[in-house]
């Protein structure tokens, strides 16, 4: 379909389990958001999934700071599963979560997510996430196909006064969605969904964040990533 179909590699053999040659090493990740929250709990689970090390972060996924998971992603080497508690203690959205898995397929390191039992070691595993992945495409080629027919409706009204000041929870999830991909300008995301880049930095706070959590590999080859 697009690039986030192809995350997970070609769709040609989707039941492919990987990596192809496990190591049996299973390194464990663990997040907790508030103050409130505990680790034990993560921790125990990880530690009876027969992990051999755990890091673990104690802030909000919607920041791209998480230094913790940086470190695991650095400490896992071809062969090695990495293993969390759930999905949302990994992956900030269903995009994220996706990206990541895909990088790690590309490095031969399999996922697994203890709470939703799925496991891309093995076809049934691999074949969901290339479901969760068609899911994401699809959500966001409706929100577009929305944003589009909106603007048309209301041209054809006469409401010519440009693009429109106000943007919606689906907008904004759509473009936080895009935002880390470095494929993607700022001002090409903002035309795509027919506001302008003023009108996402005044409503995501955190944006620049999000790019900088995306231009990482960029920035550390010198290679200047765009607007």
């Amino acid at each position: 379909m697009t690039a986030m179909i192809d995350a997970l590699g070609p769709p040609a053999d989707p039941l492919a389990a990987f990596p192809a040659h496990r190591s049996e090493i299973r390194i464990g990740y663990a997040r907790v958001s508030t103050g409130g929250q505990t680790l034990e709990r993560q921790l125990d689970a990880l530690t009876a999934a027969g992990c051999r090390r755990i890091f673990h972060d104690k802030r909000s996924g919607k920041t791209a700071e998480r230094p913790e998971l940086k470190a695991c992603h650095a400490f896992l080497a071809e062969g090695d599963t990495l293993v969390v508690p759930s999905l949302d203690r990994y992956g900030r959205s269903l995009a994220d979560l996706i990206t990541m898995v895909g990088d790690l397929r590309r490095r031969e390191i399999g996922f697994t997510s203890l709470h939703e039992n799925l496991d891309t070691t093995t076809p049934g595993g691999r074949l969901v996430f290339h479901v969760f992945t068609a899911l994401a495409e699809f959500i966001r080629e409706l929100i577009v196909a929305g944003t589009r027919e909106g603007l048309a409706a209301a041209k054809a009204r006469g409401c010519t006064g440009g693009r429109p000041t106000v943007i919606n929870a689906d907008l904004l999830r759509a473009a936080r969605d895009m935002l880390p991909n470095p494929e993607h300008s700022i001002t090409s995301i903002a035309k795509l969904l027919g506001v302008s880049a003023g009108t996402l930095y005044n409503h995501i706070p955190d944006l620049r964040q999000l790019r900088g959590s995306g231009h990482a590999k960029e920035l550390a080859s010198g290679q200047r990533p765009p607007a």
